[in-house]
């Protein structure tokens, strides 16, 4: 029982660590780049909310 757990562990870790290159990969990739662009921008495009009173 022991050994099998072994495998288990091992397949499971192995297993998180390919979908999560997968997903570096799909985050990196082309055609996600005008997404990440845009991505990017939108704390900029939000209106001032706090601008000071002119006096």
């Amino acid at each position: 029982m022991q050994t099998i757990t072994i495998y288990l562990n091992a397949l499971t870790t192995l297993f998180g660590l390919l979908i999560f290159l997968g997903i570096v990969r799909w985050a990196w990739s082309k055609e996600r780049q005008s997404a990440n662009q845009a991505s990017a921008q939108i704390p900029f495009d939000l209106p001032d909310e706090y601008k000071k009173d002119p006096s």
